[in-house]
């Protein structure tokens, strides 16, 4: 396959390792000899982070949280419960740090980045599950955490925005909390893997089908082989009605890609608000090892202005007056 890289992106392309994680300790390994190399997290002025403890699903281990406070006002802000990527299999609330302190500092908002617990090691659906239990924390915990629980959001990147999208099912189909948007960041979502462009992309950089069809087994299991529910795989849910306005973020040269589009439409088919952005020249996960070049500046920076808009207080209702 011929790929028409970014210009600014297509030097680094060489670089850049193929995640494979059919091995997950290999993998962990790997990404821990990467980040070694990335220069200290500076967290941006006015933004405070601490560490926290949340009750765990019923039966479960509590889950532990980063928590991104902008300085300042204490009250009303809005919320963002956030959940890193890493194919299910790999990374932690500590190892992601930029982009939730990135989302406190141009939002306002307290940013909530979850610590859910790993494939294979916990299976389906127990990472979902720990940060549905930290979306219900957020709400019961709206007066000590100083936010307006009518201003609830999820996002997540690669797996974790399937957990993010996973999120605003399980919230409407539980009566749970009221969600007002979600973010969904190059969003794994489909454990088919069957669609053209997991077809036309078998060695894109960085993600792969293999590492898709990989990661779906370990976060699966014995589910992999079954149906599977639309809370493991949300593009598996029939029902999109009565969901939150959506940002969908997808790459050109991503095997991602056309799940992300397909959910993006069919959410819109639903009538729920939708806004999808792809950027052309770009592949899975470009935006976080290459974050200089224009492109990832661009999608980094369109992403904040979505979720800060996505954010605000909803309007007064209004009354027509006849004349």
């Amino acid at each position: 396959m011929t790929y028409t890289f970014d210009i600014e992106l297509q030097p680094w392309v060489s670089m850049l390792p193929i995640l494979d994680v059919s091995d997950p300790v290999v993998a962990r390994e790997l990404l821990a000899q990467m980040s070694a190399s990335i220069p200290p997290f500076e967290a941006p002025e006015g933004i405070t982070i601490t560490e926290a403890e949340v009750p765990g699903p019923d039966g479960e281990p509590d889950v532990s949280v980063v928590i991104f406070s902008p300085i300042g006002d204490e009250s009303d802000r809005p919320v963002v419960v956030y959940a890193h990527g890493g194919g299910f299999v790999t990374g932690s609330a500590e190892g992601d740090l930029a982009l939730p302190a990135q989302m406190a500092a141009a939002t306002g908002a307290v940013v909530i980045s979850v610590n859910y617990r790993l494939a294979p090691e916990t299976q389906f659906p127990g990472p979902v599950e720990d940060c549905y239990a930290v979306l219900l924390w957020v709400e019961k915990n709206s007066e000590s955490l100083g936010t307006d629980p009518a201003r609830i959001a999820v996002a997540g990147v690669s797996a974790g925005a399937c957990f993010a999208a996973a999120m605003t099912l399980m919230a409407r189909d539980r009566n749970g909390p009221q969600v007002c948007f979600q973010m969904l960041d190059i969003p794994v979502l489909d454990d088919r893997c069957d669609t053209p462009s997991m077809h036309d992309y078998p060695d894109a950089p960085i993600w792969t089908p293999n590492s898709a069809r990989d990661s779906w087994q370990h976060y699966l299991g014995a589910e992999a082989s079954q149906d599977v529910p639309a809370y493991a795989a949300p593009a598996r849910a029939q029902d999109l009605t009565g969901l939150p306005p959506a940002y969908v973020v997808v790459a050109e040269y991503d095997s991602l890609r056309d799940e992300g589009i397909d959910y993006a439409r069919r959410l819109l088919a639903a009538g729920v608000p939708t806004e999808l952005h792809l950027f052309p020249g770009t592949f899975h996960g470009s935006g976080g090892a290459i974050p200089d070049a224009a492109v990832s500046q661009r999608m980094r920076a369109e992403a904040l202005s979505a979720l800060k808009l996505g954010l605000r207080p909803a309007p007064a209702s209004t009354t027509n007056l006849q004349p």
